[in-house]
């Protein structure tokens, strides 16, 4: 009997197919993560040149680190705020660009285009407008407005880099929303207009429910990229003032490449890595109560 059959054939070429993915997945993402593991279980002086064996000594001081816990406060503070304020300003500009109206296609393009600048470049440009004698106080100015130091104050540093973060990816999920809209049955909406719905009624009853699975992938995107933000406040704040701004990934970046604590850096980044996975987790198991066809 041949060994090559024609399964073993399609097999083998389903295989390598695969193999590509398989082998990126293994070489930067599995690998690495073992990696980490290993080394929050070390104490790496990369200075000294030391690597010694701990145990869990860096997670024992992981619970007793007072400005761990001030990070994961700021942490929350900047994911709620940020994934609040994008999926409402996303959603509601969908619901307005969808309207047959002239000119859509150029606010399409407005709001999306800030995805594709640089994040880096982005940040930069807001850091001079956000400087006292910044663009931003300078309109205010002319309402009679005196504006703050907007990244000096506790309050308005994590307002300031929410803002800017929103108006970076909001287009993204505007996109998103929008194809979602454009794949509800307008008969539906013409049958409920029949029935005497109103604007909302038919938003909370027919929009909502045929878009939710659009709403769950945006939620999982938007939260998971709200708790790896770094880029914004390491240009806009560098965790300032105070610690109103460290959040969990810049206080990793703190602990590893400034203080070179890079075993702790790694107990952090597990930590991090158990937070984006419960979450997610967690919106996956809460959809059968919310999202259409799920339950």
């Amino acid at each position: 009997m041949t060994f090559w059959t024609y399964r073993r054939r399609d097999n083998l070429v389903g295989y390598l197919f695969v193999a590509p993915a398989l082998l990126g997945s293994l070489a930067f993402v599995l690998i690495p993560l073992g990696m980490v593991g290993w080394y929050s279980l070390n104490e790496w002086n990369v200075l000294g040149g030391t690597f010694e064996f701990i145990g869990g000594e860096n997670y024992a001081r992981l619970l007793a680190d007072e400005k761990l816990r001030d990070s994961l406060v700021a942490t929350a503070w900047f994911a709620a705020g940020l994934v609040a304020l994008n999926l409402s300003l996303a959603l509601l500009l969908a619901v307005l660009l969808n309207q047959k109206l002239r000119g859509t296609t150029l606010f399409r393009t407005l709001f999306f285009s800030p995805v594709l600048v640089s994040l880096v470049a982005w940040t930069l440009v807001w850091q001079l407008m956000l400087q006292p004698e910044g663009s931003v106080n300078g309109l205010l100015g002319v309402f009679g407005v005196g504006g703050p130091n907007w990244l000096r104050g506790e309050t308005t540093a994590m307002v300031s880099v929410v803002v800017v973060q929103v108006i970076k990816n909001v287009g993204l999920n505007m996109v998103l929303f929008l194809a979602a809209l454009q794949g509800v049955p307008a008969t539906l909406y013409e049958a409920a207009k029949i029935d005497g719905a109103g604007a909302w009624r038919r938003f909370r009853s027919i929009t909502i429910p045929l878009i939710s699975p659009t709403i769950l992938l945006t939620s999982i995107i938007t939260i998971v990229g709200s708790l790896q933000v770094f880029a914004q406040i390491a240009v806009l704040t560098q965790g300032g003032p105070g610690t109103s701004t460290t959040v969990l990934i810049y206080y990793l970046y703190q602990q590893a490449f400034q203080f070179h604590h890079f075993g702790y850096g790694a107990t952090i980044s597990v930590l991090l890595f158990v937070i984006v996975a419960a979450l997610t987790l967690l919106q996956w198991q809460m959809r059968r109560k919310w999202v259409l066809h799920e339950s």
